[in-house]
This record gives structure tokens, C-alpha cells and sequence, in this order.
């Protein structure tokens, strides 16, 4: 079964990196939570690490990259992840894959796929083939656009802000 990604060469240091985020990904089953770990790295170092927490924070966005990317900007003191790469235990969900991409991660290397998952009961596949194949019309919500006479005013005043912080 084919996916979207390539194969890495990976080094000594990658590899122990993916082993750290297996172990955080298996120490969060025994603690309660998913079977996913992620860890941020930096010039050579973990920065911050995350494991899947959707369940025990009641949180549907508390996924393991996002909770180490949360965390990350925390430690860095900044919203950009530029220089970083993302370590994790399986290939991201599409939310976060952007969430890695508004983040302006450099790389993201995964080491279990979309199948494992989805044979684990983590079906994101189907996620993947609505943003891969379906038109909106076949998505299992439905997105609508209600026109407002004021809808740009929150981006007039961001424009007219002069202390606004671009991203």
C-alpha cells in the first residue's frame, strides 16, 4: 500500500528520535491516552515532545504533533517552527499536517502509516481521501459560505493595526 511520502534516509540521531516518539506513543496507552508520540527537534535536540491526548483533555485537536508543537512554541518562545523538524510515531492526520505547515516546520518524518492506524482501529484514511479524492459534496459535513456586509472588517482593522505581528 502506497502513501504520500517518501522514505528517509535516515541517521543514528532520526532513528533514535523515532524510537522516542514509539516510547511516548506506547507509555501513552499505558497511561490512558492514544497510541501516538511526536517529539519537536531543533539544531540536534528535542525541544518538546507530545503524546495524544484527545481523551483525557476531552480535546479532538489534542493530537500528539500538536501537542508537541504547542508545546515547542511554548519553549522556544515563538509561533514559528521554522529550523524544526517533527518526529512521529505515525504519519499525521491532515489537521495536522497543516497545523505542521502553519507552523513552518522544516520536515516531518513518520514511522507507521495511515494502515497501520486505520488496522488499529484509527481510521484516518478517511480523512486523508476527503481532502485527497471527494468533492465537498460527498464530505460527511457540510461547509457553507453566509455572506455579511462587514465580513473583511476584522481584516481592515488588521491591516490598519501598526503593532500587528505578521505570520
Amino acid at each position: 500500500m502506497a502513501t504520500h511520502t517518501q522514505e528517509t534516509g535516515a541517521d543514528a540521531s532520526e532513528r533514535a528520535w523515532m524510537d522516542r516518539a514509539i516510547t511516548l506513543a506506547t507509555d501513552s496507552v499505558a497511561d490512558g491516552g492514544g497510541p501516538f508520540g511526536a517529539l519537536v527537534v531543533k539544531d540536534g535536540e528535542i525541544v518538546a515532545t507530545g503524546t495524544n491526548q484527545v481523551t483525557s483533555t476531552l480535546d479532538p485537536t489534542a493530537h500528539a504533533e500538536v501537542s508537541a508543537m504547542r508545546a515547542a512554541c511554548k519553549e522556544l518562545g515563538a509561533f514559528s517552527l521554522d529550523g524544526c523538524a517533527l518526529i512521529t510515531s505515525c504519519e499525521p492526520c491532515p489537521m495536522c499536517l497543516a497545523a505542521a505547515l502553519w507552523a513552518r516546520l522544516d520536515r516531518v518524518v513518520h514511522c507507521a502509516d495511515r494502515y497501520d492506524a486505520a488496522a488499529a482501529g484509527f481510521d484516518d484514511r478517511a480523512f486523508h481521501e476527503l481532502f485527497d479524492r471527494k468533492p465537498r459534496s460527498m464530505w460527511p459535513l457540510t461547509v457553507e459560505r453566509l455572506d455579511a456586509p462587514n465580513r473583511t472588517a476584522p481584516f481592515d482593522a488588521w491591516r490598519a493595526a501598526a503593532d500587528r505581528v505578521g505570520y
